[in-house]
């Protein structure tokens, strides 16, 4: 992940966060959903890695939210 894209990493790792907790969601829950493990989805919600669009469209899917609600960036 470039540190310039960190971010816009944090941003999408809110929006994931935000949502799942609305869904009333875990992390491991949604980790399951989108066959990824707990500490990976961790990660993500953390900006502690990148994340391919796979990963995020499986997660979209599993949230039932479209692609564009999560990179939804609010200051």
């Amino acid at each position: 992940m470039q540190q310039r894209q960190i971010s816009k990493f944090k941003h999408l790792g809110l929006n994931i966060a935000y949502y799942r907790i609305e869904r009333g969601l875990s992390q491991s829950a949604l980790a399951g959903l989108v066959n990824i493990s707990r500490t990976h989805m961790s990660r993500i919600e953390t900006a502690d890695c990148a994340v391919s669009l796979d990963v995020v469209f499986d997660i979209c899917d599993a949230l039932r939210v479209a692609p564009d609600r999560l990179f939804d960036f609010r200051d």
